[in-house]
């Protein structure tokens, strides 16, 4: 693979990467997991870089970018935008660094990640609704200063930072077929596509690299379709490390070259592989980071034979996570939103209470109206919140129900 040698950034310059980064990072674990296993028919890894330093792997790039900036530069300080993870990242790499770091984040950003990043010493400034306006700012702020810009993902040295991902992934599961991870600008995936496809060409065979998007904020497929950046004209998705409408140009000329594939998944399967961590890997682990496994549970990667999914980030929202468990949870069938008109007469509720006893169902939530647009008089809306025990069974539970004459409608 020839086209290795001539790509912007190379093997050489992900070992040289992770010469500086040692001693500053965590080298995160690699688990085995054998409920995902089970699933595709293969051992299945997680790395996890939910477990580093700042909570993601932001960190590896963002720190060597600012320890190769010359004295001057490290004098004028840097400036930087992010959602989260590469805010942290950042403000991590400028206190170890002793540099002075300015770093924009959008309005709306997840609380934890905003104090998180003000508790390592960064000066925070809200700004924009997303992180492609946030750029922006933090850009012309550079460009107006003389602050250093230190870009998420277009950048030699920030992507040979993530590349080192791959360098442990491949000391780690030497044996690994196929590595999956999540691409928003494209930095972790180009990194680690180069390290990987470089050592497999040494050992003489190949290992199939996977990036994964959520599918409303997917600009990989349509740009390597077009073999041109595409943007996207709206971004939305509970995943947002990855919640980016354009690809980086450095990390797509890598991408495109080296990449086997980008797949798709959707948010109903990023809440069901939260929980599947939460349960069986006992991993806490951001929307960003769960799309592999996401991928791997919808069968979205054929043959995938020894896999390691990285965990790319745990900087999640408490609030956000109880929207993701019950969503995932309802994406399960394990939890299920039932409305029903009914008489307004006595006994009607308890006759409801009874079947859904009688099937075994919990309710956990129920709401009673008599006034509303839509109900006429003598008529009552009951909407009730049901714990199921999976899709077929919440299926018997609305059977019994019409058995008995009634119509339920599920809400969610």
């Amino acid at each position: 693979m020839k086209i290795l040698e001539t790509l912007p950034v190379t093997l050489d310059d992900v070992l040289e990467a992770q010469k500086l980064l040692d001693g500053i990072i965590a080298r995160t674990p690699v688990e085995s997991s054998r409920a995902l296993g089970g699933v595709v028919g293969g051992d299945v890894y997680f790395k996890c870089e939910n477990l580093q330093r700042a909570g993601s792997f932001k960190v590896r790039g963002a720190y060597v970018r600012m320890a190769r900036l010359s004295p001057d530069e490290k004098k004028r300080g840097v400036v930087a935008a992010s959602a989260g993870n590469h805010a942290q990242g950042v403000a991590v790499a400028a206190k170890s660094l002793g540099i002075k770091a300015r770093i924009y984040m959008p309005l709306g950003v997840a609380l934890p990640k905003l104090a998180a990043t003000r508790s390592h010493g960064a000066e925070v400034i809200l700004h924009g609704h997303n992180v492609d306006e946030a750029l922006a700012e933090a850009q012309r702020y550079s460009n107006e200063t003389g602050m250093v810009f230190v870009h998420p993902f277009d950048n030699v040295d920030v992507v040979a930072g993530q590349g080192t991902v791959g360098l442990e992934i491949l000391e780690q599961v030497p044996h690994v077929d196929t590595v999956l991870m999540g691409v928003g600008g494209g930095g972790l995936l180009a990194g680690v596509a180069v390290a990987i496809k470089a050592r497999a060409r040494e050992l003489g065979r190949e290992i199939r690299i996977i990036g994964v998007q959520a599918e409303n904020a997917a600009a990989y497929p349509p740009s390597l379709a077009a073999d041109a950046l595409v943007p996207l004209k709206k971004v939305s998705t509970m995943a947002d490390g990855i919640a980016v409408g354009r690809p980086g140009q450095l990390p797509f000329s890598i991408i495109r070259e080296l990449v086997d594939d980008v797949v798709t998944v959707s948010e109903d399967s990023l809440a069901r592989a939260l929980i599947f961590l939460l349960e069986r890997a006992k991993m806490v682990v951001e929307p960003a980071g769960a799309v592999g496994v996401a991928a791997l549970m919808d069968g979205k990667i054929e043959n995938p034979g020894t896999t390691v999914a990285v965990l790319s980030g745990g900087n999640i929202d408490p609030m956000l996570m109880l929207k993701v468990i019950q969503r995932g949870l309802s994406a399960a069938g394990r939890y299920m939103t039932v409305r029903m008109m009914l008489d307004d007469r006595p006994g009607s509720l308890a006759t409801i209470a009874r079947i859904i006893a009688e099937n075994d169902a919990n309710v956990t939530g129920l709401d009673h109206t008599r006034v509303g647009g839509s109900i006429s008089m003598g008529d009552v809306s009951i909407t009730v919140n049901l714990e199921t025990k999976g899709h077929q069974h919440g299926e018997q539970v609305l059977s019994a129900l019409r058995a008995e004459g009634f119509q339920p409608i599920v809400v969610h």
